[in-house]
């Protein structure tokens, strides 16, 4: 089959690399993609969220599956936009219905839905202009440290812990009256600082059934030791040492399970990837948030882990038969280091020049390009977050260590990456 696979990172290219693997895909389109896509396919110039001009390459193209990476275009409608078209009614599209979506796209929705289907998450409130200084009075009255989030879709920017009880009022009118994150900021939501160690978990649902992937953990912090600002993520590792088989059952029972039983209750259409945001507070699972699509950087480390053959998993998740898919894993450790440019995530130069990409990668490792692409016979930066190394090993600390060597041979102008992805496991 033709499958057109929708985004331009990192995640994209771990994607493209295991999608061209498979016997059943013929031809591979990436819309935008960057220098790392077009080693395995065709990169087309058209933004995630033209669905227009998706729809029309897709009809020329003649292409049969579509997997959406980013939120924005899931938010927004692709789904129901190649749906609701005749055209491209027959292209499965892997990936949530817009209303479905709001499981990533609204903070509150998420809270709502999972209160209605007694999911355990933190204690919340949500406020808009309408209600401040009701918002007001909850913040005055809670423990410390409290929580605030935009409501919509901040690109990742949007959630604030604060310590102390005026700094919370402070961002909480900078939010809703001076609207620190524009429309996104619109509503707000407050609530409890959950203590313990964050993880992801992946699963893959046809709306009826779902299937688990590897869980993985991501480190957002920019500076070495979980300091500085928050990034996209700067590195990921799989299995995680802490998620034995009883956590994975309560985190079944109590999360995964309920969630795909409220999609059906709440008739909302889902075919794709959930990811859950987790924290594990004592060996309970509490969810911190829902994203509507997979991660990144936790998609290089969870999808090399994969054994079984991409395209015939979304093709059963397509026509709802994950009940007849059993995932296969490699039980090695994977670990994913991400190398960024200089200044990043605050300013930074783009158009520089990358090298080492042609030399030999190590046995047990992959390089996958995010920011980049290809300026005349130039491999060049095209974004903050350039390179992603996932290193195989028997221990996190050995992927890792391979990882970081295999960055060490890679260059370009005010490179930077950390070193110490992985360091609270051995």
């Amino acid at each position: 089959m033709n499958i057109l696979l929708i985004g331009s990172g990192g995640r994209e290219h771990a994607f493209a690399w295991k999608l061209t693997q498979s016997k059943l895909c013929d031809k591979l389109f990436i819309a935008p993609g960057n220098a790392g896509t077009a080693l395995c396919g065709t990169n087309l110039p058209i933004a995630v969220n033209d669905f227009e001009l998706l729809s029309a390459a897709c009809i020329t193209n003649k292409v049969d599956m579509v997997l959406v990476g980013p939120e924005e275009p899931l938010v927004k409608g692709i789904y129901d936009h190649f749906q609701n078209s005749p055209a491209t009614k027959h292209i499965a599209v892997i990936g949530p219905s817009k209303e479905a979506s709001q499981l990533e796209g609204s903070k509150a929705f998420a809270k709502a839905f999972m209160q209605r289907h007694n999911i355990p998450t933190a204690a919340y409130g949500e406020f808009t202009t309408e209600n401040y200084n009701e918002g007001v009075d909850y913040i005055k009255n809670h423990s410390l440290p409290i929580v605030l989030k935009a409501d919509g879709l901040a690109a990742g920017k949007g959630v604030l812990i604060c310590q102390h009880t005026i700094e919370a009022l402070s961002e909480f009118e900078l939010m809703l009256r001076q609207s620190k994150f524009g429309d996104a900021g619109k509503k707000v939501v407050v609530e409890e600082f959950l203590k313990g160690i964050e993880l992801s978990v992946f699963v893959l649902t046809d709306g009826q059934n779902y299937v688990l992937l590897p869980e993985a953990k991501d480190y957002k912090r920019v500076g070495e030791g979980d300091t500085g600002l928050n990034t996209g993520g700067m590195g990921a590792v799989s299995p995680l040492p802490f998620v034995n088989s009883a956590f994975l059952q309560k985190v079944k029972e109590t999360i995964i399970e309920p969630t795909i039983a409220g999609l059906k209750k709440d008739k909302l259409e889902y075919r794709g990837f959930i990811f859950f945001g987790l924290m594990n507070d004592d060996g309970d699972p509490k969810v911190i948030e829902y994203n509507c699509r997979m991660g990144d950087p936790e998609t290089e480390v969870v999808i090399p882990r994969i054994k079984n053959d991409l395209v015939e998993l979304l093709t059963a998740t397509a026509q709802q038969q994950l009940n007849k898919v059993v995932i296969e894993t490699d039980s090695r450790c994977a670990a994913a280091v991400v190398a960024v440019s200089g200044g990043y995530p605050g300013d930074y130069k783009s158009e520089v020049a990358i090298e080492g990409l042609a030399d030999e990668v190590l046995e047990n490792s992959l390089i996958f390009q995010s920011g980049t692409k290809q300026l005349g016979n130039d491999i060049v930066t095209n974004g903050g977050r350039v390179l992603v190394v996932t290193s195989f090993g028997d221990t996190i600390s050995e992927a890792a260590e391979q990882s970081n060597y295999m960055m060490e041979q890679l260059y370009f102008e005010d490179m930077y990456f950390r070193s110490d992805i992985g360091y609270e496991f051995p």
